[in-house]
């Protein structure tokens, strides 16, 4: 894990958006990573609430947003989208 890049345990769902976000602090800077909950349950199933869904995959989530993030893979607005 790069040590610039760190999680912290503040994700939540987002239903405007209809994801799961979670921040990444990168160099001090805050930075909002998500991922669309369809692709959470195409990927996972959802046989679970999708909160504790990403909970119990988070260790591939961060490393998957900790991948986009060194590559700047953020979007118009600054955040990290998962796909």
């Amino acid at each position: 894990m790069n040590q610039a890049i760190q999680f912290p345990d503040s994700e939540y769902p987002d239903s405007e958006r209809q994801a799961i976000c979670f921040p990444a602090q990168v160099n001090g800077f805050i930075l909002t990573c998500a991922i669309p909950v369809a692709v959470l349950q195409q990927r996972y199933g959802s046989g679970m609430p999708d909160i504790e869904l990403f909970r119990a995959h988070r260790w591939d989530l961060e490393e998957e947003a900790e991948r986009l993030i060194v590559h700047q893979q953020e979007d118009h607005q600054g955040w990290v989208w998962l796909s």
